[in-house]
């Protein structure tokens, strides 16, 4: 019976079945990273596979509310107890922002300048996070119809966390500071020494390359972004240094920094919009795919860490 399906088989020997599909896929990639012609099937596939990261992303949640419902009575009041004491420091550090809100107002009045009001925020969940060392990215589950545009800064409650790289009508994925292709113009927040602060690939850790021996710069300090760049707003916190080391082979010192933002644990993210973008929001998936190809090596920065393939 074999013998016989053989005998009428007319169709192509394997091999040449294999030949055809890997020259197809040659081509297809050929087309693509010339032309850009198959960005419209990467956005349709993104939009037909969102089910499956919502799908995904159900079963963390649902632990999550099962844990909540588990807590005893004492945890809840314990967690009372501390959420009153923290919301009574709370209060009385705003009293102290008012104060410096009212004579910030009337400094700028003073110089003749409009005050600036409160950058505009959505809230994000999680879809997916990938925080190995050659890729630190998550995906969020709002996308270039709520308004989201490649290279906007996103937040979580803590500091900065990175900013958009891919927009999709439905879904964004969000570069990691501590990407190693990622650099951020931050400032000291103690003297105002501005720098670079670069990803290692590792979570908890950023780099200060290009910092002299002789910098001020001391473990402790709260490294804040510097507003250069035109990407994130000046003032957000970013990381807080924790080592200062000299190198006796190269002429600048060894900092790194810990970021402050929760990166490994955060559940939501803050996109950001500020009153004035630096740059529209892309209407296409299309011009998201352009804008991620020329807004990423805009912000590498030749560091210890080298190249990656």
């Amino acid at each position: 019976m074999f013998a016989i399906n053989a005998l009428f088989d007319r169709r192509p020997p394997p091999l040449l079945r294999l030949t055809i599909a890997v020259l197809l896929s040659l081509g297809l990639m050929f087309a693509d990273a010339r032309d850009r012609h198959l960005s419209w099937v990467r956005s349709t596939l993104a939009v037909a596979v969102y089910p499956i990261h919502w799908l995904a992303s159900r079963p963390s949640q649902l632990a999550r509310a099962l844990d909540n419902r588990l807590t005893t009575e004492a945890d809840l009041r314990e967690r009372n107890a501390l959420l009153e004491q923290e919301n009574l420091a709370l209060k009385g550090r705003m009293q102290r922002f008012l104060a410096l809100q009212a004579e910030n107002s009337r400094l700028r009045d003073l110089l003749g300048s409009s005050f600036k009001v409160g950058d505009r925020v959505l809230v994000a969940e999680l879809l997916q996070v990938d925080l190995d060392p050659y890729r630190q990215q998550v995906l969020v589950d709002k996308g270039t119809s709520s308004g989201v545009y490649v290279g906007q800064p996103v937040l979580d409650a803590n500091a900065v966390m990175g900013q958009v790289i891919v927009a999709n009508p439905l879904t964004a994925t969000v570069l990691l500071i501590t990407d190693a292709d990622h650099a951020l113009p931050v400032q000291i927040n103690r003297n105002g020494l501005r720098t670079i602060a670069t990803g290692t690939g590792l979570v908890n850790q950023l780099r200060l390359p290009h910092l002299p021996k002789n910098a001020d710069v001391r473990v402790g300090d709260l490294l804040v972004t510097s507003g250069m760049g035109g990407v994130f707003p000046a003032g957000y916190p970013v990381a807080r240094i924790v080592e200062v080391a000299d190198d006796p082979n190269s002429p600048f010192a060894i900092v790194n920094a810990e970021p402050t933002a929760r990166l490994d644990r955060s559940h939501e993210v803050l996109l950001v919009w500020t009153v004035e973008p630096v740059q529209a929001a892309p209407n296409t998936s299309t011009q998201a795919a352009d804008n991620q190809r020329a807004a990423v090596p805009q912000l590498n920065t030749p560091g210890p860490t080298g190249d990656r393939s």
